[in-house]
């Protein structure tokens, strides 16, 4: 293995470990709106197209960005799956259905070869029918704060680089079509189930996926500006969009929330 492959290792844990914890912390504090509209920023996918760019031409970056743009219709249905079973069953039952489904409707994905417009209608069928569904679990009253240990927050930042670490891992050894696979798992909301679950319980959690479900809609952007914008613009300039795309879209969800609770209280 290269250096740059324990390089992207290495930062896609820390940055994911970082990004998880404090959404854990804010969904303790503040409710779950506000960890969804971090946990679903490109946290996972940032550094790795970023480690991409340096070893690749535009065109790999422009066919990469938009292999990803179905995946992230899978993704959304991943975390469908699992705030309806976690409203029930445990943490892992409820990780381990919601992530069968998802690797299915991945195995075939990845057998065909997307166009824009077919990445984009599957995204827009997909979303519509689960914003309706989940909208019905997005409002969940967040149980009383939990004692704190000292062993709190390194404990949490050790299990997301373990699941991270573990997965990228896992790809890199058992074959290439592990390692495609391994690249486009939902890791972070994977870390962010075995965090809260066990913590604040099953529907409280489901509260914090569904509410990512809008928030998924920048990193659709994201990707559509890094497809078209990589060989226009040049890879650096559209990574730098896609990033801004996604970061002004969940900004632009918290002001629109906040102006709707306040017109609500007045």
């Amino acid at each position: 293995m290269d250096p740059s492959f324990w390089a992207l290792l290495a930062v896609k844990m820390l940055v994911a470990a970082a990004i998880v914890v404090t959404a854990s912390k804010i969904v303790e504090r503040s409710g779950p709106f506000l960890g969804a509209m971090i946990t679903t920023l490109p946290i996972s996918a940032g550094p790795a197209f970023v480690f991409l760019a340096a070893d690749h031409d535009a065109a790999f970056i422009t066919e990469s960005a938009l292999a990803g743009l179905p995946v992230t219709a899978a993704t959304v249905i991943y975390m469908v799956v699992y705030a309806t079973v976690a409203q029930r069953r445990g943490v892992f039952v409820s990780i381990g259905a919601a992530f069968a489904v998802w690797a299915a409707f991945v195995s075939i994905i990845l057998q065909g070869r997307w166009s824009l417009a077919g990445a984009l209608a599957l995204n827009g069928a997909v979303f519509a029918v689960s914003f309706v569904y989940a909208r019905k679990l997005m409002g969940t009253t967040m149980p009383p704060r939990l004692q704190k240990k000292a062993w709190d927050i390194p404990f949490r930042a050790a299990l997301v680089m373990a699941v991270v670490g573990g997965t990228i891992l896992a790809g890199r050894t058992l074959g290439p079509s592990v390692a495609a696979a391994a690249a486009l798992a939902p890791v972070v909301l994977i870390s962010l189930a075995l965090i809260l679950h066990p913590r604040i319980g099953g529907v409280a959690t489901a509260s914090v996926v569904a509410n990512g479900v809008p928030g998924m809609l920048g990193f659709v952007g994201a990707l559509c500006i890094l497809h078209l914008g990589a060989g226009s613009l040049g890879v650096v300039p559209a990574l730098i969009l896609a990033l801004a795309a996604s970061l002004c879209w969940n900004a632009t969800l918290i002001a629109i929330r906040s102006w709707f609770l306040q017109t609500r209280k007045a």
